[in-house]
């Protein structure tokens, strides 16, 4: 009976782990298409998961909107890698609600809250026009938004020729 018992308490987080392992590859390899005037990609790297994302373009700036619910801003890195990859990751591999709750003697007798997830990894190669150097960063209230500043479009230079008559 204990076995049930713990399998059933523990299955929330089973099914918050295949649908994120469906998500991913419902989105691996997935990238932001632009409208027929655009010309900048932010391609999704590799397997990810645990955090939805919206990418937001304006004409100053990428948005990297993610849901994160139940993490602190101790607990995420925002880091840039080469081949200009942002990386948004985040976890402290701890369920909170059984390190808090469950003490001697005491077992859950009915598991409906659903933990947030423990871990989430997402990574996204920038468009050329992104100034890696203006990237910042803010965590409020569960949504992590990443601001990359755009760079401004280099100058179209124009040459004079001289046309001789002969």
């Amino acid at each position: 009976m204990t076995e049930l018992f713990d399998t059933l308490l523990h299955l929330p987080e089973v099914f918050d782990r295949i649908a994120a392992a469906d998500g991913n590859r419902r989105s691996a390899g997935g990238h932001a298409h632009h409208g027929a005037h655009g010309h900048a990609h932010v391609h999704g790297l590799g397997r990810s998961g645990g955090a939805p994302v919206d990418i937001v373009e304006t004409p100053g700036e990428y948005s990297f909107v993610l849901d994160v619910p139940g993490f602190s801003k101790s607990d995420i890195q925002v880091t840039l890698e080469e081949d200009r990859v942002l990386v948004m990751k985040g976890g402290n591999g701890k369920r909170k609600r059984e390190d808090e709750e469950e003490g001697e003697g005491c077992r859950y007798i009915r598991l409906e809250r659903r933990a947030a997830p423990r871990s989430f990894q997402r990574k996204f190669r920038l468009p050329e026009d992104a100034d890696t150097a203006a990237i910042a960063a803010r965590c409020e209230n569960g949504v992590l938004t990443v601001t990359v500043k755009k760079q401004p479009p280099p100058e179209k230079k124009t040459k004079s020729v001289q046309v001789t008559i002969a």
